[in-house]
């Protein structure tokens, strides 16, 4: 593998970490009602330090 490919897989992973943050801070600031009527869990801490991780695994 070459190295601008790993930085291009890089770049990727934190490009797809960033919109599901976004998107899940969105869904945090609707109204509590609209959250449990679409089934959105309460907000975890910590959940957003772990999803880097889960899209730099290799399997992905």
């Amino acid at each position: 593998m070459s190295m601008m490919s790993t930085i291009g897989r890089f770049g990727a992973a934190i490009q797809s970490a960033r919109r599901a943050a976004q998107s899940e801070r969105m869904l945090n600031r609707l109204p509590p009602e609209i959250q449990k009527d679409i089934g959105w869990p309460a907000p975890e801490h910590g959940r957003r330090h772990a999803t880097l991780a889960i899209y730099m695994s290799p399997d992905r």
